[in-house]
């Protein structure tokens, strides 16, 4: 591209050295210069080379700078598809995956705590229940115990009894068949 321009600086200072030259040595008729043909074909040949130049430039910049905007269009493709990819992955970094669902880790700490803080209060109520049900079993089986133990005596006073009076009654049948 260096050299391009090195030649249109070359063309434009041999261009005006051109024209200067050929208005110098053009002969002067009144008002009017009188041009050779050959000097005003090379100066047109001169002028044609430097505008084919010129325009095989601009058609090298053109499509220089359309390859430059096609690269920018896909850089920023590459940039967009690049962003989505990093908020997908922070999102998946922020958030955790319970029961098919994305969850925010925040969410997730609520909910984890959440049934946490239920299965201790549970456990709670379920451990006082024991508690409550075991002091209750242990008093109706202290109490069964004393039950048995007055039924066991009342029984055994009752069958004593019923044997003092068996024996009263057979000692009166007794008495009764002596008398």
């Amino acid at each position: 591209m260096s050299t391009l321009t090195a030649q249109e600086t070359a063309n434009q200072n041999n261009l005006e050295d051109q024209f200067t030259d050929v208005i110098d040595k053009s002969n002067s008729y009144q008002d009017f210069k009188v041009i050779k043909k050959l000097k005003i074909n090379q100066l047109k040949q001169s002028v044609l080379d430097s505008v084919a130049a010129l325009e095989a430039e601009i058609d090298t910049l053109a499509a220089e700078i359309a390859q430059q905007k096609q690269e920018i269009s896909s850089l920023n493709e590459t940039l967009n598809a690049t962003k989505a990819d990093l908020a997908a992955s922070r999102e998946k970094e922020d958030g955790i995956h319970l029961f098919g669902m994305l969850l925010s880790k925040a969410t997730y700490n609520t909910i984890l705590w959440s049934v946490i803080g239920i299965l201790l209060v549970l456990l709670g109520i379920f451990v006082m229940k024991f508690r409550n049900s075991n002091a209750i079993t242990r008093d109706a089986k202290v109490k069964l115990a004393e039950t048995e133990e007055e039924f066991e005596t009342h029984r055994q006073r009752s069958l004593e009894r019923e044997q003092q009076l068996r024996r009263k009654l057979q000692d009166e049948l007794n008495k009764q068949k002596k008398v």
